[in-house]
């Protein structure tokens, strides 16, 4: 591992289903209404992935926005990560079909799977093979259609998720300077103990089916602050520094509710804190990386800024990144 190599994001880019369905849409189909969803979650819409829409459709289009932020072309890249729990096909990976769709033919493409803390964890591995010598430059995605898990009588999970992807270019280089720009600590986490509390009940060595998402949603709350908090100390223990140190938290985008108590308990300043689960709903791994290309396309998120990512997600798996910009 070389030191003296840190892993910059140069670029970021979103992609988004044409279809918003609102919580109104979702009264003619379970036994809810728009005041219940926003109360419990802070959710008013999100995308709905249509036909011809897909996991590698919308990563692609979020890594070519991405190459565009950066300046860079396809060719420019070396890896690329592709968080997802909703893969195109069992296999090959959705990254390989990312690579081709963008005309990639050398390097090398794989997806993580780590559900809601996928960007996390892809972030973090994109890191350790930049600064190991293995690539230079990669493209790091979070993508997902959870909207084809769902139980669409489950009014307590069918509202919470949503369709998206996100993206980032990550390059290698030299650090420099008292305080270096890029990926500065990356903290991981997991307890398979949990798995019960939020999970999908298919697959192909169980039901040999997709399944659909369960989920205990008291239980998850009652973890995710106390784990996401954890981690988060952590890394700022790690990195010398404390809350008041920080310019943004992108935190992932499930419940307003846990975004705001996870900021409180950790001395967070809320004005610090970027939300778009409004507008988005959970989108999983897609979450984080969407939440980044909003803050930076307005202006939120400048150079030389500390932004501290976290994400919690089934299995139970979290984890936070420390990032200079």
């Amino acid at each position: 591992m070389n030191d003296r190599l840190t892993s910059v994001i140069r670029g970021t880019g979103s992609a988004l289903p044409e279809r918003i369905m609102r919580n109104q849409d979702f009264e003619g189909i379970v036994d809810t209404s728009d005041e219940w969803i926003r109360q419990r979650t802070g959710i008013a819409a999100r995308h709905i992935a249509g036909e011809g829409e897909t996991t590698v459709s919308l990563a692609e289009a979020a890594a070519r926005r991405a190459l565009d932020a950066a300046g860079m072309a396809a060719d420019d890249i070396d890896l690329i990560i592709l968080a997802t729990a909703t893969p195109n096909n069992t296999f090959p990976a959705s990254a390989v079909q990312v690579q081709a769709a963008l005309g990639i033919t050398h390097g090398f493409a794989f997806d993580v799977h780590a559900v809601c803390s996928g960007f996390v964890y892809a972030l973090t591995t994109a890191d350790l093979y930049l600064r190991g010598g293995q690539a230079r430059t990669a493209l790091v995605i979070g993508a997902e259609t959870f909207s084809r898990l769902l139980d669409w009588e489950d009014r307590t999970t069918c509202v919470l998720f949503g369709d998206g992807a996100g993206a980032v270019v990550l390059q290698a280089e030299t650090a420099e300077g008292p305080e270096p720009h890029g990926v500065l600590v990356s903290r991981l986490r997991s307890d398979g103990c949990h798995q019960e509390k939020l999970y999908v009940d298919g697959g192909p060595s169980t039901t040999g089916t997709v399944g659909h998402l369960r989920m205990q949603g008291r239980e998850v709350f009652k973890h995710a602050v106390g784990m996401i908090t954890d981690v988060i100390e952590d890394s700022f223990a790690a990195a010398g520094i404390g809350p008041d140190d920080i310019d943004w938290f992108v935190p992932h985008q499930a419940n307003r509710r846990i975004i705001e108590a996870s900021a409180k308990k950790l001395g967070i300043a809320q004005e610090k804190v970027i939300i778009t689960v409004e507008g988005h709903g959970n989108t999983s791994a897609a979450s984080i990386p969407l939440a980044l290309d909003a803050a930076v396309r307005d202006g939120r998120i400048r150079p030389g800024h500390l932004v501290l990512l976290e994400a919690m997600g089934g299995g139970f798996t979290w984890g936070a990144v420390l990032i200079r910009w």
